[in-house]
């Protein structure tokens, strides 16, 4: 059984150790216990949970998110685990064609634009403070 101490448990799962101390305020990673000068240890238990959550992070899931996706692994529901990453899925194609719709609306207010002239004609000024249109 592996005894790490936070900094060995943060390098080897690549996180910060503050980091490892935010997901134990959260309730996220439970140390393993405690020695007597009052440190903490880690486990393998701590160290798979660690690179889970950064994982699970680096595809976009948040903390809630993957609090939930813990409670699932916990329960063995692949059917569950699968509509939360379908979940996921779609929420981020629905920023991806936000963003598009941005970057097209930029496209156009840029070519719009000279580049030189009065601030008042300016294409990009003129287009931020239109009133809302209903």
């Amino acid at each position: 059984m592996a005894n790490f101490s936070i900094g060995q448990l943060a390098q080897r799962s690549g996180v910060a150790i503050d980091t490892v101390r935010y997901y134990e305020r959260n309730g996220l990673l439970q140390p393993a216990g405690r020695l007597a000068s009052g440190y903490r240890r880690y486990g393998e238990a701590e160290l798979k949970r660690l690179r889970f959550i950064r994982r699970a992070k680096a595809l976009g899931f948040t903390l809630e998110d993957i609090r939930a996706l813990l409670a699932l692994s916990a329960e063995r529901n692949v059917a569950k685990v699968k509509r939360a990453a379908q979940a996921k899925l779609a929420d981020i194609d629905a920023r991806i064609a936000e963003l598009e719709r941005v970057r097209g609306g930029l496209h156009k207010l840029i070519a719009a634009c000279p580049g030189h002239g009065r601030a008042e004609a300016c294409p990009i000024l003129n287009a931020l403070n239109e009133e809302e249109r209903n």
